[in-house]
């Protein structure tokens, strides 16, 4: 690891030292393991691999100022784990569990946590699947829950740079009353075509319609969507939209700094009045809006090739926060010891 460039990192797969596991069997979940291996062996008929028993987490480690490495935002993320789990009816891993095991991922990784400045964090991945053998549809009684984590560079290679959407509106992402809201595998799956077809046009990423109306905003490929005007934070609001954890941290920043804050349906055509738009996630923390294009009207909305002021703000507090270089007020931090 000696070689690593940790400034040229791009957002990918690294095997690191160690992964931690913890198995439900019997009506209750076991002690924590680790490995070293990071191979998984399960039955051909988990129901994982058939009927989409299967969610997943996301969120980052830090190496701050003061040598001391961060984490963000753990309970919330075991809290929305929990909620996938409710939602396709897996068994919920405890939140002590939970942030016990990401904890001891990354004190077992520390030495590929990145150094400060260097543009990098270590990805923490949790993974819930469904290990039980099942051939009729109906949940398992056997589930694995493993955190794997690899130091990253930005998701978008451009970093915090405006890049180009497109909506377009042949495409879904998730249903009404389906699954949108839940961090589960499967609206991953659903999004992989329009995303194909939206990077071989130029674009980063796909800005999805609401797919009852096709009229609402719903929310980008891999990213909750937010717009910005008259000193105001706006982003939709949706049943079928992921409850972004750093979505919910941009809301409360901008209302520390004094801005209004309005999550609400937001109708495409408004995209034309805000002032700064961006797409908001743990992997790609804020990435600015260049423009849409709205391909099936002939028409695109410009904010332009660089940053705007607002969103810098945010980016600038929400980052500042992660590495210790901005207070936490809000206990967002918890710091490996």
């Amino acid at each position: 690891m000696e070689n690593i460039n940790w400034s040229e990192l791009g957002f990918g797969y690294s095997k690191t030292d160690y992964n931690v596991r913890c198995y439900y069997r019997d009506g209750k979940w076991g002690e924590l393991e680790v490995s070293s291996s990071d191979q998984i062996s399960m039955h051909m008929a988990a129901t994982c691999l058939h009927y989409g028993q299967e969610a997943f987490e996301g969120l980052k480690a830090f190496r701050g100022a003061d040598g001391k490495v961060r984490i963000f935002r753990l309970d919330e993320n075991g809290k929305r784990l929990q909620s996938s789990a409710q939602g396709i009816m897996m068994a919920e891993l405890p939140l002590d569990k939970f942030e016990e095991a990401i904890v001891k991922a990354v004190k077992l990784n520390e030495r590929w946590v990145p150094p400060y400045e260097s543009g990098a964090s270590l990805y923490i991945r949790p993974l819930l699947i469904g290990t039980g053998a099942q051939v009729g549809v109906k949940p398992a009684d056997e589930y694995l829950f493993v955190v794997f984590v690899m130091p990253v560079g930005p998701y978008f290679k451009e970093g915090f740079k405006p890049t180009d959407y497109v909506i377009l509106k042949e495409f879904d992402r998730a249903a009404p009353q389906g699954t949108g809201k839940y961090k589960v595998g499967g609206n991953y799956a659903a999004s992989l075509v329009a995303g194909h077809k939206a990077h071989a046009d130029g674009y980063s990423a796909v800005l999805y319609l609401d797919s009852k109306e096709k009229k609402y905003i719903d929310e980008c490929g891999p990213a909750n969507f937010f717009g910005i005007k008259n000193n105001t934070y706006i982003t939709p609001k949706s049943d079928s939209i992921l409850p972004s954890i750093t979505n919910m941290s941009l809301r409360q920043i901008a209302a520390d700094l004094g801005m209004d804050v309005e999550q609400r349906p937001i109708e495409a055509d408004e995209l034309a009045t805000f002032e700064e738009a961006g797409a908001c996630g743990t992997a790609a923390v804020i990435s600015p809006v260049r423009k849409v294009a709205f391909p099936d009207e002939n028409k695109e909305f410009v904010y332009g090739d660089e940053p705007g002021k607002i969103s810098l703000k945010l980016y600038d507090t929400l980052r500042g926060i992660q590495y210790g270089t901005v207070e936490d007020k809000h206990d967002w931090i918890t710091i490996v010891e």
